[in-house]
């Protein structure tokens, strides 16, 4: 099959490989498309590297057709998606949400499922809260803010330019600032703080994130953009009685994978068939461009998902 392999000196190169073999409770998924995502370019670069018995290739999500039933569906992986074929374990696997097109169903099983777990079941946002999300225009972020406003949440963000500014407010935020040019502590202290911040910059805002939490506020930390160590101001975190939290989505077993992926369905699957909720597609590029997608992401800039295109879909 078709693939994109990781070379020793870090560039994703085309290769020819044998399929995948299922194991026992996995099926195999022929691949539409694949999305693209930030852990791709942090396994790439050598920083973040498969769990045990994942796939040595990069990506975490794909959409495709299920090889036994035939079923388009979306899976959640923990490698191995820039390929023509996946074995996936069958409690990683949703049905596409209706009408949506499936090289755009590609980008949305892997934010969904973050933004899920991280603002409802670990943060607990709810409504009337505020919450504060940090790199408002990539995928995470558009797809956090609109699950955010349909829970009744009032909405902060931060993006990287004044285009960024206008498309977030556009999706719903109720206030977004270009962090660029504006003293984002102030502004957000200005605006009363936050009870939740998802957080995808970590070391270098730690000190920053916590002056902007509320009493008993969260801050929620899933990405190390801004490097992985910081200063943490224990006084200020007791007395606001606030909390850290850290976590991964990749690593973590089938079972809470599964139970990650039932609240997803829950919650956003409804949204995405209505059209309450959409995942902008900034770019679709064929597999053996996967390096000029990565280029896309390491430059930012751009509005939601990248989608590596496969095979042909023959419609939506």
């Amino acid at each position: 099959m078709r693939a994109i392999t990781i070379t020793a000196d870090h560039r994703l190169e085309p290769a020819g490989i044998p399929e995948p073999v299922a194991a026992p409770g996995e099926v195999l998924v022929d691949v539409v498309a694949a999305g693209v995502n930030r852990a791709d370019l942090a396994q790439a670069a050598g920083k973040y590297p498969p769990p045990p018995g994942a796939s040595e290739l990069p990506g975490l999500e794909v959409c495709g057709h299920r090889r036994d039933t035939g079923e388009p569906v979306v899976a959640l992986l923990a490698g191995g998606g820039y390929a023509e074929v996946v074995a996936v374990a069958e409690e990683q696997l949703l049905p596409v949400p209706h009408g949506l097109d499936l090289v755009d169903a590609a980008g949305v099983i892997e934010v969904c499922a973050t933004v899920v777990s991280n603002l409802v079941m670990e943060g607990g946002l709810g409504e009337g809260q505020t919450v504060l999300i940090h790199g408002g225009t990539g995928g995470i972020g558009t797809t956090a803010i609109q699950l955010a406003r349909e829970l009744g949440a009032r909405v902060l963000t931060s993006v990287g330019s004044e285009e960024g500014v206008a498309q977030v407010r556009e999706l719903g935020a109720d206030l977004a600032w270009n962090r660029r040019t504006v003293e984002l502590r102030e502004a957000v202290l200005e605006a009363g703080g936050a009870d939740l911040i998802l957080d995808i910059v970590g070391g270098s805002m730690l000190a920053d994130n916590v002056a902007m939490l509320r009493q008993h506020g969260r801050l929620v930390i899933i990405g190390t953009l801004g490097g992985a160590d910081g200063e943490l101001p224990v006084g200020m975190l007791m007395g606001k009685r606030a909390r850290v939290i850290g976590t991964t989505l990749r690593s973590r077993p089938t079972a809470e994978k599964a139970e990650i992926l039932e609240r997803t369905r829950e919650l956003v699957w409804p949204l995405l068939t209505s059209g309450s909720l959409h995942i902008p597609v900034h770019a679709r590029l064929p597999l053996e461009r996967a390096a000029e997608a990565h280029a896309i992401l390491r430059e930012g800039g751009h509005l939601g998902k990248v989608v590596l295109e496969v095979t042909a879909t023959g419609g939506g």
